[in-house]
């Protein structure tokens, strides 16, 4: 099995260097920085990769971030979410857990739910629309309850 080195354990290692292959893309050090950072840093705008990118080689600017991002999504191994109203934020692809994200408004608390958590909306959204939802592309803007808005959930 071929692992990649800065991330020994991610279960989708031994297969992405072959999806660039079979999609007839070179394994160019730059696309293996910027994919590591996307693992490492789990959700994390293009500035931010370019940030972890470049405390390992100062040759990647921005616009190779950019393009590699871009290349990364069209086979598969990244997506995007818009996580604010400002730039995209970029996860790897686990096949093992597909999900969407829950972003509270004043924390700015990031949480990733299975999708199996909107099956009866799903379901319902199906039957009655004959529309099926791209749910891992889904952002769901509210507050915390308790830690960091616990005055906004009193329902007395």
């Amino acid at each position: 099995m071929t692992t990649d080195p800065a991330h020994p354990d991610h279960p989708g290692d031994q297969d992405w260097r072959e999806t660039l292959r079979a999609r007839g893309l070179r394994l160019t050090p730059q696309r293996e920085l910027v994919l590591a950072a996307v693992r490492e840093l789990r959700h994390a705008t293009p500035d931010q990769v370019h940030a972890h990118v470049r405390a390992r080689s100062e040759a990647v600017n921005l616009s190779t971030v950019y393009r590699t991002l871009e290349v990364l999504e069209d086979a598969g191994l990244i997506k995007h979410a818009h996580l604010s109203d400002r730039a995209p934020t970029y996860h790897a692809v686990d096949d093992d857990h597909e999900h969407f994200h829950l972003v509270c408004r004043r924390c700015k608390k990031v949480t990733s739910v299975a999708t199996g958590a909107l099956a009866p909306l799903n379901e319902t959204l199906r039957d009655r629309y004959g529309f099926v939802p791209d749910a891992a592309h889904l952002t769901v803007f509210g507050t915390c309850e308790g830690e960091c808005c616990p005055d906004e959930h009193d329902h007395d």
